[in-house]
């Protein structure tokens, strides 16, 4: 599937960088769901993941131990990717049971496979049977993230999975605040990380909206120029619209007021992109495109989404219901940013 801009504004990128400028000549652009990266190396892996040659993903995490934002990315798409196939990641781990990557593989792997399977609140009631078997399935996860926590303990990224993990076993505040504090200590700037944060403390898990927003303001505000955790203020927003104006209309300029237009467009502006991309610029550039596409900030909207190269992310798209790639087809067109 191609992307295409049809109704160019004129003016300079959101960035003014001059990134954006080679995304318009190109003019065509696959859109590749569950791919919301720059990482050849990692498209590779996850296929061949996909096709249950796993080793080539242990050796994508293998080498990924120098940097944890590329880490965090790779184990989150490696056990995305590895969904129902956590018995060959064990395999794995029975034949180098020290590999602190094979035990972080396999306790992600173990919380993905819960979340496929999670019951919707409002079935617990009547689907008890389905909701232990989940329960049974995310507690799964715990042994093995402890393990490669204990084996190297200078990694964030097992932290990080466990945040995930708290969020599904719906753990006390004082349990999810203790495992924040071990993700942050060891890098305070991690982006996975902090997007478990914002979405641990927004009001539909149980958290206060003005506390989800403060820490996503610090944080953004904190960042380097170059940092993507200026993200973190649209996907407040988003966190915030689910629970709260769950009744909205879902159409353009229907959910963002002006002044949380003018507070994401601030965020934007102080994000600059830089020349060398963050793992997580793709899946930040998703959430600035859907924020304005909702907002009604056209230009804006079309300069974010064509920075996707066409790779959607599932967040900010599934809070709009449904596959993330059809939603952000149906952005592009109507934002005249034609598919084919």
């Amino acid at each position: 599937m191609g992307l295409t801009e049809l109704d160019r504004a004129p003016g300079r990128s959101v960035e003014q960088s001059g990134v954006g400028a080679s995304l318009v000549r190109a003019r065509q652009l696959r859109v590749l769901g569950g791919h919301p990266w720059r990482d050849p190396h990692l498209d590779w892996a996850v296929d061949a993941v996909r096709d249950r040659r796993l080793r080539v993903g242990a050796h994508a995490l293998a080498v990924s131990r120098v940097d944890p934002e590329v880490r965090s990315v790779r184990v989150e798409a490696l056990s995305r990717a590895a969904v129902g196939f956590s018995r060959d990641v064990e395999a794995l781990v029975a034949e180098d049971p020290t590999n602190p990557d094979l035990w972080l593989w396999l306790g992600r792997t173990r919380v993905e496979e819960a979340w496929r399977i999670r019951p919707e609140a409002r079935a617990r009631a009547v689907q008890a049977k389905s909701y232990t078997t989940y329960t049974k399935s995310m507690q799964s996860a715990r042994e093995p993230l402890m393990r490669a926590a204990s084996l190297w303990p200078d990694d964030p990224v097992p932290w990080e999975a466990m945040l995930w993990y708290a969020l599904g076993l719906g753990l006390d505040r004082e349990e999810k605040d203790a495992l924040w504090l071990q993700a942050s200590g060891r890098c305070p700037t991690l982006y996975g990380a902090h997007v478990a944060r914002v979405v641990s403390l927004s009001p539909q898990w149980g958290g206060m909206t003005d506390e989800m927003f403060g820490f996503a303001r610090t944080a953004a505000g904190m960042a380097p120029r170059e940092d993507p955790r200026a993200a973190l203020i649209p996907l407040a927003y988003f966190e915030y619209f689910v629970q709260e104006r769950s009744g909205v209309i879902r159409g353009a300029s229907s959910w963002f007021s002006p002044e949380e237009r003018r507070e994401v467009e601030a965020a934007a502006r102080g994000w600059f992109e830089g020349h060398r991309l963050h793992p997580r610029t793709i899946e930040a550039h998703n959430l600035f495109g859907a924020a304005f596409h909702l907002a009604d900030a056209r230009r804006l909207a079309r300069q974010h989404l064509l920075r996707t190269w066409g790779r959607p992310s599932s967040l900010p798209w599934t809070y709009l219901g449904g596959d993330e790639v059809n939603q952000f087809v149906k952005a592009c067109r109507h934002l005249n940013v034609g598919t084919a």
